[in-house]
């Protein structure tokens, strides 16, 4: 399992889930409506480091963040 962290705006609470690499994560996650227009633009953490390989596996344990992009001033 691994622990899935909806940041910023998103507003959704931490979640559970299996999934052996970030694709299949993707996957399960595009199954939640309210998620769809944050995936495409979110960056993706896994342990507090920023990754962009889809195909990267993911360990029992990990933890991976949504990071909705966001402006500022």
């Amino acid at each position: 399992m691994v622990k899935v962290e909806f940041l910023g705006p998103i507003g959704l609470e931490d979640i559970q889930i299996e999934a052996a690499t970030l694709a299949e994560l993707g996957v399960k996650l595009q199954e939640k409506e309210e998620l769809k227009p944050w995936l495409a633009n979110s960056a993706i953490a896994v342990n507090d480091t920023l990754v962009n390989d889809k195909n990267m596996t993911l360990k029992d344990g990990d933890k991976v963040s949504i990071l909705p992009p966001v402006c500022g001033g």
